[in-house]
């Protein structure tokens, strides 16, 4: 009787604890989506409406955009949503590849109509016209700026930015960012530009992967005092919403011609200073950025790719017609680059070591893409990446604390 008794109470006992087992279960489940549902999705400056269509009423509006200016999930551009608004467009301002994004890399941009609106555009880009003059900006109470950048020092959009801020300071006209996402946010690396070589494709002591939004780094532009004869411009910006730097981000927009992949946008940084040597980055293909080469690496490589003329990409690539040998990166794993923080090197020195013409490996490009002539000399001199990155400090690290004065976003 006392061991049925028993067996009853043991039958009880484990039914009891499958039942709080199942309840743990069917509980934990709605936790973890509830924990998905709660995961905020990343909101640009653009996007959010609310926080600006009221200051912009009754004013004049300039616009620094481009074709990745885009709003709402149907991505209207930012132009043609605020026109839609009653928002009084004055003037448009184009920035290389122009207001539409269709120029090729490099290519003169000319003042035109924006045949949609009617609107007069201004090219930044052209001729030398890099900063608008005091003409360019009559009757503009406002200037907007709202183009997506990709984190790279020598990406152009900065130096336009540097440019338009100098502009409005000099003409006391406010400037609005619209600010998005950085999608290399999370690396902040590369030697810190010596100003000996300073150009379009760098103007300002910052690393190559600079890990800063687009406003982040015009509170930089102005704290360091680095526009011209140290004006101040002032700013308000439209902050994006629920973004970190360690956030990932893909673009809805390429943000211009040759980066027409979530890939090459990441592998920018690390692969964009092959522009200063005699190599092909796949300009003139389908895979700009994503594929590295050159006739006399053949044997050495077995994958091959032929550039060609791409009218809207490139005209007239480097190694037009000719079958090049090297390197393909289009699956590589870009979260290698993001967990360290650090742009590849190995690429870069692989390459110099493989190509049997050293002496013609670097044109006089590269110095102004690294932003000092030092790297150049310590690939061919032999140097390790380790004795590389050591000669990055301390001016690295220095520059690491100067960027955190000016972040918006953790």
């Amino acid at each position: 009787m006392m061991r049925i008794k028993l067996f009853i109470q043991f039958l009880i006992i484990t039914s009891l604890l499958s039942c709080a087992v199942s309840a743990q279960k069917s509980s934990y489940k709605p936790y973890i989506a509830d924990a998905a549902a709660k995961k905020a999705k990343i909101i640009t400056g653009a996007d959010q409406t609310t926080l600006y269509i009221e200051y912009l009423k009754g004013k004049n509006i300039g616009m620094v955009i481009n074709q990745t200016s885009v709003i709402g999930k149907n991505q209207t551009l930012s132009l043609d949503s605020l026109l839609k608004l009653g928002i009084s467009i004055k003037k448009v301002y184009g920035p290389e590849h122009g207001f539409r994004g269709n120029a090729s890399n490099g290519a003169d941009v000319n003042n035109s109509t924006d045949a949609k609106s009617g609107i007069a555009v201004i090219s930044l880009y052209g001729n030398k016209h890099y900063k608008p003059t005091p003409a360019d900006l009559q009757g503009i109470d406002l200037m907007i700026f709202d183009i997506q950048d990709v984190g790279a020092r020598f990406y152009t959009y900065l130096s336009t930015l540097q440019y338009v801020m100098e502009a409005c300071a000099e003409n006391n006209i406010e400037l609005m960012i619209f600010d998005r996402p950085n999608p290399n946010g999370a690396v902040v690396d590369g030697p810190i530009l010596d100003t000996a070589y300073k150009s379009f494709v760098g103007l300002n002591p910052i690393p190559i992967a600079h890990g800063l939004t687009i406003a982040e780094y015009a509170q930089m532009l102005n704290g360091e005092g680095w526009l011209k004869n140290k004006v101040q411009c002032k700013l308000r910006i439209i902050k994006v919403a629920n973004y970190t730097h360690a956030s990932a981000y893909t673009l809805p927009v390429n943000p211009s011609p040759n980066l027409n992949t979530q890939q090459s946008i990441l592998l920018y940084p690390s692969v964009c200073l092959f522009e200063g040597t005699t190599l092909s980055l796949g300009r003139g293909t389908l895979f700009p950025f994503l594929q590295i080469g050159h006739p006399s690496l053949e044997g050495k490589y077995s994958y091959s790719f032929k550039p060609v003329s791409m009218p809207g990409m490139s005209d007239e690539p480097p190694l037009k017609n000719k079958v090049c040998y090297g390197i393909d990166l289009k699956n590589y794993n870009t979260t290698s680059i993001n967990k360290s923080g650090k742009i590849n090197l190995a690429w870069l020195m692989e390459l110099y070591r493989a190509f049997p013409d050293k002496a013609h490996f670097f044109n006089a490009y590269f110095s102004k893409l690294a932003g000092t002539d030092q790297l150049r000399k310590q690939i061919e001199a032999g140097e390790s990446e380790q004795e590389i990155r050591a000669s990055w400090e301390p001016a690295l690290s220095n520059y690491k604390t100067m960027r955190a004065k000016y972040l918006l976003y953790p």
